[in-house]
């Protein structure tokens, strides 16, 4: 039986837009993944086969992620260099995102839990996840082999994970 796009958008839209900014903590990318999400529901929904069309739209909302992830920002500074943007969301679009995502109150959390972390090991997650430098850099700029900064770097986000879901 082929899914109820209309249906499914009106739906899981708020959920899912919410899901996705909490992911990314970026209201502005959660609106495009969210838009990306859907074209891909649309141009695959001749393939849905399963019994919930929830799970089938969350698991394309994975994927896009994950694919925004390993993309990284490169196709997006090369979209920029085009011309190629989508049309600025509103402030208060953006603001309603971020309330209903609850943004302010993960941010507050992460920055708790951060502060539980080693200042070598807050700087080595810092380093790596907020400036997004390779292990190489973030080793160089340490003063300290690239093994220890990916051991520094994962000891760190496995406590964040801890002290985030206790």
């Amino acid at each position: 039986m082929p899914v109820d796009l209309q249906s499914l958008y009106r739906r899981e839209r708020d959920a899912l837009l919410a899901y996705l900014a909490r992911r990314t903590a970026d209201p502005e990318l959660a609106l495009e993944l969210l838009a990306e999400t859907f074209a891909q529901a649309v141009a695959s929904r001749g393939r849905f086969r399963g019994d919930s069309d929830a799970a089938w739209l969350y698991g394309i909302a994975k994927h896009q992620l994950a694919l925004y992830y390993r993309r990284g920002r490169v196709e997006q500074r090369a979209l920029k260099r085009l011309g190629i943007e989508p049309p600025p969301p509103t402030p208060e679009a953006l603001a309603e995102i971020t309330r209903r995502a609850a943004l302010v109150e993960l941010r507050d959390e992460l920055a708790v839990a951060m502060a539980t972390l080693s200042p070598g090991t807050r700087d080595a997650v810092r380093l790596r996840v907020v400036d997004e430098l390779s292990y190489g850099e973030l080793a160089q700029r340490l003063g300290i082999s690239e093994g220890a900064a990916r051991v520094r770097v994962s000891r760190g986000l496995s406590a964040l994970a801890v002290e985030m879901t206790s």
